[in-house]
């Protein structure tokens, strides 16, 4: 094999230099951004026309059909009226919940790494122009069509554009066999780097490149409804079924008392169209993208609608440790040098000022020990730390930047030592290897410069450096040294170096990685985020457990959890070499392991998986963080993926269900109390809607059979439906979070939407208010009320029932005289609009014709109020003692 231009970068040619930034913003001008057609979201016209898609709206037109050959054009256009006004607020809703979650897609852009203005940087990806030079790395999917013109050890997955399952090599031909067609040195938008390095040239962005046309051609797929969404709709056409056959007996009984059959069947129709919420699904949906904003708004952006749902039940959260309890900022503070010498680093920010100091040695001696270690973390580096406008400029691997930092701090120039050793080859970190190396040309040798993992590089290396000295190794002085530097909670670090012959630099490779020398131990610290903390007690007071996944040592990932505020002893926590051991065993093995372990160390990526299923298997609802390219399996098998926003890789992102922006552990707690939250402002909108209809179901059973006539005509049942539903649902769905969603344990993921406290107070309501309505409706009857002034105050008190019932439905256990329920002012002004608007209807004279109303006395008024109000008492007792047994159940636990 033969490498075209890998390991041999030419700083003369142009293409590596980059473009400058007046060249690339008249280049996006010209060309316009680097993104893909994305073709517009539907227009409201067809939203609004999709609305009459609905079996329940067929057979209102029927209605409104029959309305008109009987000669009942007033109940006819009521009909059409009523179907135009609930077509209307079911399109703002959905076109609301569209837009939102179009937005929320635009928030999670993706990057790109380039060169401008010969530094690099990170921009967003939709900004790159032909002509930018592009830095990519394992992990990355790849932005824009690009030619290579620096590789190392590069492959990439093009399964996406080409179908090619397994990845293939770049900037590779074999000889005698050249590549005519140059497919070598071509990256493809939407390829995946899998492993090593590379540098690109832009030659085609956007719809010009091969991803854009294929998606000219195919467009966008549309997206999957949630699966809440789905087993509310299977409940809405079971509840259904059995409405149509509660409709079917009333028109039985009415036709054999001799009624008309043009009531009848307009009766049916109305019951049906007000006991069906058919409305439901878009509430819920409005709910799922109500939440999915507020989770943006706390960091934390949903590519999966399901995953606001899943967060409801998650029941461990498997986290990584570097960047997500931790704040991400790697700093060396001590090298361990071979004899003992212990060196300390300042953690200042500020480099200029800090100092590097050692017991009994003054500065310049100190830094002359640390020299020659700290230039093999200088050189085997591909960080870059520039000072702009008295800031210093970071970009690439935190420990690349830290060690970076750790040389500035040591006097060690680094342009001197570039000028001095130029770069020959280099082998790129990957965490199979657990190290990285760089080969320089000096003196008419190679030098080869190595740093990664202590224990590794402390078998690699043959000799130790003592004092300038090179001296045989003692293996187990160095790993004690370590020993104790990872019980203080540092990530520890090694370095070496050796010497290779004259060697050509395209042969360069790992078999070159011998007679090393070691130079010691570097300690970085990276503190624990302040927020950490208090989000480990809210997952304890939520039930949610957590567990670390680190490939770090496991010392100092127990410190880092201490520290994090995670409770573990000794016994839980095990290594990657357990998890090895346990696979072999058998999953009965591994599951006894993580049914008690808490910490992962030396964990490699591609066990994250296994210990997700092996967790799924002992009955936990999983979310599992991850940033690499190798955690995008165990991203795909947990319940919810969480991929790192700023970190985290183009695989994690696309394998995840939900990316956070700000990488923070914090975030993801905020996020379960989002979906829990989400979870339970569904139930209120099952519960207003579900019991309401039932009680309507209730009036008309118990009214035709005892003899009395129609309680409500078919024209107020719509009417009903309309006042009270559509607004109020809203309401409940985009409801606030209570502010306890993180004071409990999390739901069974089997738990039915109807679980048995929600059927006692569907119960509960629809004998109250059915019964009620019907004791009411009688009583009139009996005391010289006419059939139409029944039906008017009836149908007040309908509506004043179902007002009370939407409060009483705004929290599962909270009073509703509770303060947090009275400020809700959505909630309040929902309510007031409905009795309003209901109020106003008596006085518009065609309304109030059509609809058979009329005002009412206020002795009249303060009766249904009174009524109406008999539901706060029973719902009010009903979560006194939910209370009750809820705190009893706590004290219990």
């Amino acid at each position: 094999m033969m490498n075209l231009k890998a390991h041999t970068p030419t700083p003369t040619t142009p293409a590596l230099i980059g473009l400058t930034s007046s060249e690339a913003e008249e280049r996006l001008a010209e060309l316009g951004p680097n993104t893909l057609p994305n073709p517009e979201p539907p227009s409201p016209l067809k939203v609004f026309l999709v609305q009459f898609r609905n079996p329940i709206i067929f057979i209102l037109l029927l209605a409104s059909a029959l309305s008109f050959a009987t000669g009942r054009i007033e109940d006819a256009l009521f009909i059409l009226v009523v179907l135009l006004i609930n077509a209307s607020i079911g399109t703002y809703q959905e076109y609301s919940a569209d837009r939102a979650a179009a937005a929320l897609r635009k928030l999670e852009q993706p990057l790109a790494n380039v060169i401008r203005d010969g530094v690099a940087c990170r921009i967003e990806a939709k900004r790159l122009v032909v002509g930018d030079l592009v830095l990519l790395e394992s992990g990355d999917r790849i932005p824009a069509d690009l030619t290579l013109v620096d590789a190392s050890d590069l492959r990439c997955d093009e399964s996406l554009l080409t179908g090619e399952s397994m990845p293939v090599p770049k900037g590779e031909t074999v000889e005698g066999s050249p590549d005519e067609t140059g497919s070598s040195l071509l990256l493809l938008a939407g390829a995946l780097v899998t492993r090593g390095r590379a540098k690109g040239v832009v030659t085609a962005t956007g719809a010009a490149t091969m991803l854009g046309r294929i998606a000219v051609e195919l467009g966008r797929a549309s997206s999957s409804q949630p699966p809440l969404v789905a087993r509310l709709a299977k409940f809405t056409n079971a509840l259904a079924v059995f409405v149509g056959l509660a409709a079917l007996v009333l028109v039985l009984a009415g036709f054999m008392r001799g009624l008309l059959l043009h009531d009848l069947v307009m009766m049916s129709v109305g019951l049906a169209v007000s006991a069906v919420p058919e409305g439901l699904p878009i509430a819920i949906s409005v709910a799922l993208a109500v939440s999915m904003r507020r989770m943006a708004a706390r960091n934390v952006i949903v590519r999966s609608m399901p995953a606001v749902e899943a967060l409801g039940s998650t029941t461990l959260i498997a986290t990584d440790k570097t960047g997500t309890l931790t704040s991400n900022v790697q700093t060396v503070t001590e090298i361990r040098l071979p004899d003992g010498t212990d060196i300390v680093l300042d953690a200042h920010a500020d480099l200029d000022r800090c100092e590097i100091r050692a017991n009994g040695l003054d500065g310049d001696l100190v830094r002359e020990r640390a020299r020659r270690l700290l230039r093999a973390a200088l050189l085997a580096n591909e960080g870059s730390l520039v000072r702009r406008d008295d800031l210093w400029v970071a970009a690439g691997d935190t420990v690349d930047v830290a060690l970076l930092a750790a040389g500035r701090k040591a006097r060690i120039g680094l342009e001197e030592l570039n000028d001095r050793y130029p770069l020959a080859a280099r082998i790129a970190y990957e965490p199979e290897r657990k190290y990285a190396a760089s080969f320089h040309h000096g003196n008419d040798r190679i030098h080869v410069f190595v740093k990664g993992a202590s224990e590794v590089l402390i078998e690699m290396a043959d000799r130790m450096d003592v004092a300038g000295c090179a001296v045989d190794i003692d293996r187990a002085w160095l790993l004690a040294q370590k020993e104790q530097m990872t019980t203080r909670g540092l990530r520890v670090l090694a370095f070496a170096e050796g010497e290779v012959g004259a060697t050509p630099a395209e042969s360069l490779g790992h078999g070159h990685l011998v007679d090393l020398v070691f130079l010691g131990l570097a300690g970085l610290q990276d503190p624990v985020r302040p927020e950490v903390p208090n989000a480990m007690k809210d997952c304890r007071a939520a039930g949610v457990e957590v567990v670390m996944v680190t490939g770090d040592d496991p010392r100092t990932a127990a410190a880092i959890a201490r520290d994090a505020g995670l409770n573990i002893h000794p016994s839980q926590v095990v290594s990657g070499h357990d998890i090895d051991e346990a696979e072999r065993a058998g999953d009965r093995r591994l599951d006894e392991i993580t049914s008690r372990a808490r910490i992962y160390a030396r964990v490699q990526p591609a066990q994250k998986s296994a210990i997700v299923e092996s967790l799924i298997r002992n009955g936990h609802i999983v979310a599992v963080t991850g940033d690499g390219v190798n955690d995008g399996p165990a991203l795909k098998r947990a319940h919810v993926g969480v991929a790192m926003g700023l970190r985290g890789t183009e695989v994690a992102k696309e394998s995840a269900d939900l990316v956070i922006t700000d990488d923070n552990f914090a975030s993801i707690v905020a996020g379960i109390a989002e979906g829990r939250a989400a979870y339970r402002n569904i139930r209120k909108v099952v519960l207003m809607s579900v019991a309401t209809g039932a009680a309507e179901v209730l009036l008309f059973l118990l009214a035709l059979p005892f003899g009395l006539p129609m309680p409500l005509l078919a024209v107020q049942l719509l009417w009903l439906n309309l006042v009270t539903n559509g607004i109020q649902d809203l309401a409940l769905a985009g409801g606030s979070p209570e502010g306890d969603e993180l004071a409990a344990p999390p739901r069974s993921p089997l738990e039915p939407v109807l679980d048995r406290a929600m059927i006692r107070r569907v119960v509960q309501s629809t004998v109250v208010i059915g019964g009620a309505a019907f004791l009411a409706f009688q009583w009139m009857l009996a005391h010289g009320y006419g059939v139409p002034e029944a039906r008017n105050i009836t149908l007040l008190i309908f509506v004043m029932f179902e007002n009370v019932q939407t409060l009483a439905s705004s929290s599962e256990r909270r009073s509703i005289f509770s303060a947090d329920i009275l400020r809700n002012r959505f909630l309040l002004l929902s309510v007031l609009t409905a009795q309003t608007i209901h109020i106003s209807a008596m006085y518009v004279p065609w309304l109030s014709t059509t609809l058979a109303l009329s005002p009412i006395t206020p002795l009249e008024w303060c009766l249904s109020m009174l009524l109406a109000s008999s539901l706060v008492l029973v719902t009010e007792v009903d979560k006194f003692f939910s209370r009750r047994r809820r705190d009893r159940s706590f004290r219990v636990a």
